[in-house]
């Protein structure tokens, strides 16, 4: 079994819109997210992005669009030598009540029974509260909630009840630094928030 960085796409990866990413000439890429992946790639992670697109679900895009922007951006992140071990998506409204959409575990749990990934060995890096819940219930070594994308504004509002605690950083690099600079055993870093 491996372990893995899951990762929120929009505000971690690329830029977040206030009005979604809804056509490949809108993703504009964070000038770090190459040398980050390959960092994460390089200590023996699995890359997994797992990212709600509920514009799908609200009508403003279909499916097929959705899936075809995270394959431009798998392919583009190759290019530059970052390997992406998988890409899950929830497409679903809010109100769906699906298993699938942050908060709720379900593209981690498929994550990983498809991949073989060890989830207490893994870490979750994204931009909202509902990132850092999905990945405090499957248990995973930690959760890190970044400024950039949504990040700031989350950390204007009250933490979820319920959400014991995860590590703040600026940005995916900071993020990436505090995951390889932790220690290897099997305990939970400290949390921050």
């Amino acid at each position: 079994m491996f372990p893995a960085v899951f990762l929120d796409r929009d505000g971690v990866l690329i830029e977040n819109r206030a009005d979604y990413v809804r056509e490949w000439s809108q993703v504009l890429i964070f000038p770090k997210t190459y040398s980050s992946l390959k960092r994460i790639q390089n200590a023996g992670y699995k890359i997994v992005i797992v990212t709600n697109q509920s514009a799908v679900g609200r009508g403003l895009m279909t499916l097929q669009t959705a899936h075809a922007i995270n394959q431009r951006l798998v392919d583009a992140l190759r290019e530059q030598g970052a390997q992406v071990d998988g890409v899950y998506l929830c497409p679903h409204h809010p109100q769906a009540d699906c298993a699938c959409r942050k908060p709720k575990p379900g593209m981690l749990v498929q994550a990983a029974q498809e991949l073989s990934l060890d989830l207490p060995r893994s870490w979750l890096i994204g931009d909202a509260w509902s990132d850092m819940l999905a990945g405090q219930a499957v248990s995973l070594r930690g959760e890190i909630l970044v400024k950039t994308g949504r990040g700031n504004d989350q950390l204007l509002t009250p933490k979820p009840a319920g959400l014991n605690g995860c590590m703040i950083a600026e940005d995916l690099p900071e993020a990436v630094e505090a995951i390889l600079s932790s220690p290897s055993t099997d305990h939970q870093p400290s949390n921050n928030a």
